[in-house]
């Protein structure tokens, strides 16, 4: 029998959007996003379905493990999936990460930023997280625009992504340049 795994996380909100724990019914929305080149090109590259089926798994498991994972971004108004975030601090990782993933379709209308923003309020009250860092590839300026835009800085620290081969930056800040910030 199913677990219901909507008891493994809060359900956040913002003005436009929902934040709440992935489900199997994400499954075509996400398997579509990582079938896009674009979309996945500075994040492993593209996945068939079933490789997309394990991420799945593998990020309701950090939930389940951690307390904590990415969450899936639904618009407010019509439900419809826009992509994932939230923090995650899988094993190998230099430290925890907010990250975000949203559907091409969705670029650049400020959802990547207004649904990290609303993680890092979480991760700093909730998780009391002292700092949080973003790994983006050094070629990902859309990436980079929008950790500028929550305030986060290159620390010019570059790492390798465990389990990917992929070598990405370090951005970031502490909790008191977010509450600065937000104050």
């Amino acid at each position: 029998m199913p677990v219901d795994i909507s008891s493994f996380g809060p359900r956040l909100e913002t003005g436009r959007l929902i934040l709440r724990v992935p489900e199997e019914r994400d499954l075509e929305p996400l398997a579509e996003a990582m079938a896009d080149e674009e979309t996945a090109r500075h994040i492993g590259g593209t996945q068939t379905p079933p490789m997309v089926w394990r991420s799945l798994c593998g990020i309701v498991g950090h939930w389940a493990m951690r307390g904590y994972g990415f969450f899936t971004i639904e618009d407010k108004a019509s439900g419809e999936w826009l992509g994932r975030v939230g923090p995650w601090f899988p094993h190998g990782w230099p430290q925890p990460e907010v990250g975000w993933t949203v559907k091409r379709e969705a670029w650049g209308k400020g959802y990547a930023s207004e649904a990290a923003a609303r993680c890092l309020d979480w991760v700093f009250d909730d998780l009391g997280w002292e700092s949080v860092v973003h790994l983006i590839h050094k070629d990902n300026i859309g990436s980079q625009g929008v950790a500028r835009k929550l305030g986060s800085k290159n620390w010019n620290k570059p790492v390798e992504v465990a389990g990917f081969g992929i070598i990405v930056d370090q951005w970031g800040q502490t909790r008191e340049d977010w509450k600065a910030r937000a104050g």
